[in-house]
């Protein structure tokens, strides 16, 4: 095959198989990730057929890490994550102790180095928060205060294995890997040193100015309507700085996209932004999992059974195990516990590239990924079994007057403050949101008819254009004689327009202010506020553009401001 074509080869076959596996995965009741990972096994060096180009599929894995812990960081809420803090935290940290110590162990038994061992156990230790969200919301249990307990505990290993790979590097040489090649033959406390100053100073770079400029940035590519180019602003925000902050500041891929993503969530547009990435997140999300398929050897489950055994034991039983103890030593009813246990059964993305990290190092052999592959693929497809058991178990529980009052209730107090603190975080986030927000675009149409016309996505655009502005009764919105800057719509409230000697008033629906920006005069009007009163505001260039772009909207403000001119001149004519 001419070398030019093996690219198209490698991603059309992926996704062709990908595909199939994917469908075939669902209809056994599997999540598509099993399918993905067989399509991956395949194409890879160790089944016969086609094989593809790895160098190739690697590096389309790489942009599929990078728009993966894009898409981590632009649902990373640290508020959500403060408001389970008093379990999440602690836990976490705790079961990926333990977890990483057993694992450990266990490779220490077959004659494994150190650096495999911790590797190992690293990767078996954390969750796929993927296959978490998918399960979650097969039960519409997302919002529950026990999937949000469940989630804080995944992001809180997403964070701590984000910390790994960042130190990896700097401590694979002591613990019998190769040195980084950022700081050759320097000691471990130099090479440590190098690397969190590298960190903090992105890090500070990134949170510093990032808040200022992207979210802004974001916002002026969304007012100019294009879906492309705000599709593409975010995805060169993505992929620039995960590669720009490898490049100057040696930063993993892995994390400086996580940043990017962080600092994103902070935009009114975070969802948007989510939406638009995520066909392109999925597509290269799958030929991640495709090209970790091609690196698996599934001879090694006939050559190693009891290993495969261990890894699996340890994924399904041991770290959930741990983690059900830690819960319940907490505080916590059974019900969170049993969660958060069948939360914890299985292993993905994070492990996946960790155990990738371990090899590049030198750490780990081919036949630790091999094994985590299995355990991935396996614990993956016997997870919704977990939850279906847990499901029938709580339903149990909670049918037992005993055990429901043994188990359940008297460890409600702490529970009890957990959904405060949770209900409390929404309630924030809500007022947030209603401060910024101006309205939807359906509310545009339903408050003004005058928007009817337009289609949604142009109302979309328009929303985005606008300012909210708030006044207290009594309060003077416009003077006689200013100068024009906006254009006001009334979304709540009464206002009062003194001309002429005459009091008009305008309520929702209604708006002011037109005339002087369409003809450039000064302010020929008073208008105060009758109550308290909220405004969505168009400043005059945002007006001016936006009459320009739609000529029927602009045809009917025109005819509206020459009526209200003519009724001033007869308000004037009659006063004089």
């Amino acid at each position: 095959m001419p070398h030019e074509v093996e690219l198209i080869a490698t991603i059309a076959i992926g996704f062709a198989l990908a595909f199939t596996f994917g469908f075939i995965a669902i209809r056994l009741g599997l999540p598509p990730l099993v399918g993905y990972l067989i399509a991956g096994v395949s194409i890879g060096p160790s089944t016969p057929g086609f094989v593809a180009d790895s160098g190739m599929a690697g590096q389309l894995a790489e942009i599929g890490v990078i728009l993966l812990m894009f898409g981590v960081g632009l649902h990373f809420s640290i508020a959500d994550l403060m408001a389970v803090r008093r379990i999440a935290i602690p836990g976490a940290i705790g079961q990926i102790v333990i977890a990483t110590a057993i694992g450990a162990g266990m490779a220490a038994l077959w004659g494994w180095s150190l650096g495999a061992g911790l590797v190992l156990g690293l990767c078996l230790s954390v969750a796929s928060t993927v296959v978490l969200l998918k399960a979650l919301e097969e039960r519409n249990a997302v919002e529950t205060p026990n999937g949000r307990i469940a989630i804080g505990w995944l992001i809180v290993e997403d964070l701590a294995m984000v910390l790994t790979l960042v130190l990896l590097p700097a401590f694979a040489e002591a613990f019998g890997g190769r040195a980084s090649d950022d700081a050759p033959g320097h000691g471990l406390l130099t090479i440590l040193g190098i690397t969190l100053a590298k960190v903090a100073a992105f890090m500070a770079i990134l949170l510093l100015i990032g808040p200022r400029v992207l979210p802004w940035m974001l916002t002026q590519v969304a007012r100019t309507g294009s879906r492309e180019l705000f599709t593409l602003c975010v995805l060169a925000v993505a992929l620039g700085i995960a590669f720009g902050s490898a490049k100057l500041f040696g930063v993993s891929f892995a994390l400086g996209a996580f940043f990017a993503g962080m600092v994103l969530h902070e935009s009114d547009l975070s969802h948007k932004a989510a939406e638009n990435s995520l066909p392109l997140q999925d597509a290269f999300a799958v030929l991640f999992f495709v090209s970790v398929g091609m690196l698996f050897d599934p001879s090694i489950i006939l050559r190693e059974p009891f290993m495969v055994a261990a890894v699996l034991l340890l994924i399904l039983v041991g770290k959930s195990l741990v983690a059900l103890g830690i819960v319940l030593v907490l505080g916590y009813p059974l019900s969170t516990a049993l969660t958060v246990s069948a939360s914890l059964g299985q292993i993905g993305e994070f492990s996946f590239i960790l155990a990738g990290l371990g090899i590049t190092y030198g750490l780990m052999e081919k036949e630790g990924l091999n094994l985590i592959l299995a355990g991935a693929l396996l614990s993956i497809t016997l997870n919704p079994l977990m939850f279906a058991g847990v499901d029938r178990l709580i339903r149990r529980v909670r049918a037992n007057p005993r055990l429901k009052k043994e188990f359940e209730d008297s460890r409600n107090t702490r529970f009890a403050r957990l959904k405060e603190d949770l209900d409390s975080t929404r309630r924030q986030a809500e007022e947030k949101a209603a401060a910024h927000k101006t309205f939807t675009p359906e509310e545009l149409v339903d408050r003004f008819p005058l928007f009817k016309g337009l289609m949604p996505e142009q109302r979309e655009v328009l929303v985005l254009h606008f300012e909210p502005r708030t006044a207290q009764p009594g309060e003077r919105i416009i003077r006689a004689g200013d100068r024009a800057d906006a254009v006001y719509f009334i979304s709540e409230g009464q206002v009062e327009v003194s001309v002429g000697g005459r009091r008009i008033k305008l309520g929702p629906g209604d708006f002011f202010g037109e005339m002087a920006l369409i003809s450039g005069l000064p302010r020929s009007a008073d208008v105060t506020a009758l109550d308290y009163s909220k405004f969505a505001t168009l400043s005059r260039r945002d007006f001016r553009q936006f009459l320009s772009r739609y000529p029927d909207i602009r045809d009917q403000i025109a005819a509206l401001a020459g009526q209200r001119r003519e009724m001033n001149r007869n308000l004037a004519n009659e006063s004089a």
